[in-house]
């Protein structure tokens, strides 16, 4: 009896211990607190000290397949480019030259050879082995007391040809690095061509070897840097190509070279705007289009106020339609509104320079400020807010500056309060296809013509 009495008031504690147990796991449940666990520590400690091992490696094997060879190779490169670059006083004119070649042979033998076991240093390889032939072929002429080929016709034809597998090895490789060298070795040649036709063709040529590149590489920047090399060359050029031991000044003939801008800036404006959908309207394609026209124009605005052409506003007017072509191109095509806010901005630039230049002051100021509701008209088209607040800034600049440099006339004064009239008008009318929605810009051209209106009839 003992016995039993003892079992039933354990399996009793029991039932009441599972039964509190059972309580406290609902409670837990419904607060949402989860049951503590004791867990090792050592078990962290080993892994962590396996991620610190994991780095550490990581780290001696960037160095040790990335900066050394990186390291190597340019240090190596530099040294036999001053071998080249020396004259050697004593030796056989093609000597250097020879060397060179079988150098370059050496580095494309190596970089075929370890093609599959390491890629990245057969590209190094490779890369230094177009400077190395492009240096050689250099040395056969340049560098050295006697020539090795007397005819410089040649010598740029052999470096075009080291320059075009080049340029081919990159496309078939897609390399941007190559791309990127191949271009340098183009732009170089131009320069050391000393011929102005010739450096606005190969300038040309290779604006468009960089937006093809762009196109099948998806490489950005690959484009920002052919602009910068394609404008650079042509200041070289304008500065009488110093680099050929010319004196510094600027160059005046051909005038059709500002016709050659226009035409990088056509070549460039391509690389987006036959690019596919993901690249529409992003902020590598506005800041690319605001370097471009900024860049391109800009270089035209140097040479002609320094070398004032015969045609000054032709070539003005002639960059205001091109302008305003991309970026009616750009609107239609892509409805990009940053980049047509930047090219058409630049045309707007380049026709109220064109008028100053046909016009004498203070007729240009009519002009001026007609071409603003031309502005207006334009803006409502392209659905563009920037430009609407921009032409309305520049229409006040224009008007003050009309007050300061000019003697105030009815006429003109009183075309200005027209334009504004009919700007309001224009942005009433069309409110709905802008993204200003508010009525702020009209009532500020109103306000305009509310002064200037009686300050013309006044006069």
């Amino acid at each position: 009896m003992d016995s039993s009495s003892d079992n039933s008031a354990l399996n009793e504690i029991l039932n009441y211990l599972r039964n509190i147990d059972d309580r406290v796991s609902k409670i837990e449940e419904r607060i949402n607190i989860q049951p503590s666990t004791v867990e090792s520590t050592e078990p962290v400690i080993q892994e962590s000290q396996v991620e610190i091992k994991k780095d550490n490696e990581g780290l001696e094997e960037r160095i040790g397949q990335f900066w050394l060879p990186r390291i190597g190779i340019v240090v190596f490169i530099v040294g036999f480019a001053f071998f080249l670059i020396l004259p050697h006083e004593g030796l056989p004119a093609i000597l250097p030259s020879l060397l060179g070649y079988f150098f370059t042979a050496v580095l494309f033998g190596l970089s075929k050879y370890w093609g599959n076991s390491l890629p990245l240093l057969s590209g190094y390889l490779i890369s230094s082995g177009f400077v190395s032939l492009y240096l050689s072929s250099m040395r056969l002429y340049f560098f050295g007391f006697e020539k090795a080929i007397d005819s410089f016709t040649v010598i740029i034809i052999l470096l075009l040809i080291v320059t075009a597998i080049n340029l081919v090895t990159a496309f078939r490789k897609n390399s941007a690095n190559l791309a990127g060298l191949g271009i340098t070795l183009g732009f170089v040649t131009a320069i050391l061509s000393d011929s102005s036709y010739f450096i606005f063709s190969i300038i040309a040529l290779l604006s468009i070897v960089v937006v093809l590149f762009k196109l099948k590489s998806k490489t950005n920047f690959i484009l920002f840097y052919g602009i910068t090399l394609a404008y650079l060359t042509h200041l070289i050029w304008f500065i009488s190509n110093p680099f050929m031991g010319h004196s510094l000044q600027t160059v005046s003939d051909p005038e059709i070279n500002l016709v050659f801008i226009l035409v990088y800036v056509l070549i460039f404006s391509f690389a987006y705007l036959i690019s596919g959908k993901d690249e529409q309207d992003d902020f590598v394609s506005a800041s690319t289009s605001m370097y471009n026209s900024g860049a391109g124009y800009g270089l035209l605005v140097l040479i002609t106020l320094l070398t004032s052409p015969s045609v000054f506003s032709l070539y003005h007017f002639v960059a205001a339609l091109t302008f305003l072509a991309i970026g009616i191109a750009y609107w239609i095509k892509k409805e990009n509104k940053y980049s047509t806010f930047f090219y058409a901005m630049t045309g707007y630039a380049a026709l109220s320079i064109a008028i100053i230049g046909q016009f004498d002051k203070p007729d240009y100021f009519i002009w001026l400020c007609w071409q603003s509701l031309f502005v207006v008209s334009t803006a409502v088209w392209f659905r563009s807010r920037f430009i609407i607040v921009a032409n309305f800034i520049i229409y006040l600049m224009m008007f003050f500056g009309y007050l300061i440099v000019a003697e105030p006339a009815g006429g003109i004064s009183l075309s200005f309060g027209i334009v504004a009239l009919i700007s309001a008008r224009i942005l009433n009318w069309k409110k709905d296809q802008l993204e200003l929605k508010t009525e702020q810009m009209r009532n500020a051209y109103l306000l305009s013509a509310l002064f200037i209106i009686p300050y013309a009839l006044y006069q």
